[in-house]
């Protein structure tokens, strides 16, 4: 009898799908979404094909991120050959903008209590509002088709999913946002666990919408560990510290070049520039931010070789801000090169400049030390009649003197106009 009813469950799994069991890939991805998260994502999806994983959870907490990252993390989902679970875990996660849309393409969609996904508004890019009558589209339009674009990319997925399509919409266009037990009632979820072992009890016997059946129970599990240069890689993920690096970089070979054959100079700023440039690589870069900061550091530079008082600084520090705030394309603030750090680093190089440039001007407004023009203006004595021509005191030294102001007796006071050669041009002293 034991082996009919065995044999009769085997034909009824046989009509009704297939069953899915074997080992579990957990795949966690905790900050924002960026081409690091992006790689190390689709990365696991591809081991988990080609090493026969049954199924991929992504574990997921993440305020957002940059969209063209985003859109292939989602088409990796949708095509991924494996199943795969999108758990927004632990209490206290959340699926916030980038995320929402992850975790509508998953085959299931669990969360955590105490978790919420929603607010996918796109955030616009900053500029000039432009001017409708000159055919330019204004900031507000720009916005607008942003945000329908990213409407309908939600919709379409949850189209797909068989997810709540009106919800995805209005997480898009309203900023909707919503708790894990609102998910769940709403369609958006399909699920809420405790943690990833109630989940894998939970993911038992379900039935995907392609027919296959997941067999979870008691599976083992292994996690995907992230290599060493995507760790550092995530490090440097941060715009913040890659503009940090680049500029000390900068400084480091500016230092060289005013003070060459120390070698501190170009290690310490070589090892910077290095980093900055790695992690340039990871995040969308504007060519012309770069070229306006080197520029402007190049302005800098340049000041403390030419007579022009301060001029080129304050032009090189208008092209560093603006280089700065241009830098990167990355239209959200939250996960791009923060304000306060932009004025923090391009204050501290126009105080420094200001610093140098206030020396030079100091350096230059000071009499001559040693020379003989350094005699000009000092003070001696005629040490005979100057009529105009006699011998005069001056610094200890003997000089041929010649009084411009008519005959000077000797033992006054006198003091030195100009040189000609070895004779000073002398003064009463009143």
């Amino acid at each position: 009898m034991p082996i009919r009813t065995a044999i009769a469950a085997l034909v009824l799994l046989a009509a009704v799908g297939v069953l899915v069991s074997g080992s579990v890939l957990r795949i966690p991805v905790d900050g924002s979404i960026n081409p690091v998260t992006r790689d190390f994502i689709v990365r696991g999806l591809d081991e988990a094909a080609d090493r026969g994983f049954s199924l991929a959870v992504i574990e997921l907490d993440t305020p957002g991120g940059l969209v063209d990252s985003t859109s292939d993390i989602v088409t990796a989902i949708l095509a991924s050959q494996v199943p795969v679970v999108v758990f927004v875990a632990p209490s206290g996660a959340r699926a916030a903008s980038a995320g929402t849309f992850i975790l509508l393409a998953s085959d299931v969609a669990a969360m955590a209590p105490g978790t919420n996904v929603g607010a996918a508004h796109p955030v616009p890019l900053g500029g000039s509002p432009g001017d409708p009558s000159n055919g330019e589209e204004t900031q507000d339009a720009s916005a607008d088709k942003a945000a329908q674009d990213a409407a309908a990319f939600a919709r379409s997925i949850a189209e797909e999913r068989g997810r709540n399509v009106a919800w995805a919409e209005a997480a898009v266009l309203e900023s909707k946002s919503i708790t894990a037990s609102e998910a769940l009632d709403l369609g958006v979820i399909d699920l809420i666990a405790n943690d990833f072992t109630d989940l894998l009890q939970r993911l038992e016997g379900r039935t995907l919408p392609d027919g296959r059946i997941l067999s979870t129970r008691g599976v083992p599990t292994e996690i995907l560990r992230a290599t060493l240069r995507e760790r550092l890689l995530r490090l440097l993920a941060d715009p913040n510290l890659i503009y940090i690096l680049f500029i000390l970089g900068l400084y480091g070979l500016i230092y060289e070049f005013f003070q060459p054959g120390v070698g501190f100079g170009l290690a310490a700023g070589g090892v910077c520039l290095l980093l900055a440039l790695f992690g340039l690589q990871v995040l969308p870069v504007n060519i012309v931010g770069v070229v306006l900061v080197l520029f402007g550091m190049g302005l800098i530079v340049l000041d403390a070789f030419t007579p022009t008082n301060g001029i080129l600084t304050a032009g090189g520090i208008v092209s560093l801000l603006i280089g700065s705030l241009t830098l990167f394309d990355i239209p959200d603030r939250r996960f791009g090169l923060s304000l306060a750090t932009i004025l923090s680093v391009v204050g501290v190089t126009g105080i420094l400049a200001m610093f140098i440039v206030s020396k030079g001007l100091l350096v230059q407004a000071r009499r001559p030390a040693t020379g003989v023009d350094a005699l000009i203006g000092r003070t001696g004595t005629a040490k005979t009649d100057l009529d105009p021509e006699g011998t005069v005191l001056v610094r200890g030294e003997y000089w041929a003197g010649v009084a411009l102001d008519g005959p000077t007796p000797a033992g006054t006071t006198i003091r030195v106009e100009s040189v000609e050669g070895r004779t000073l041009r002398v003064r009463r002293v009143s």
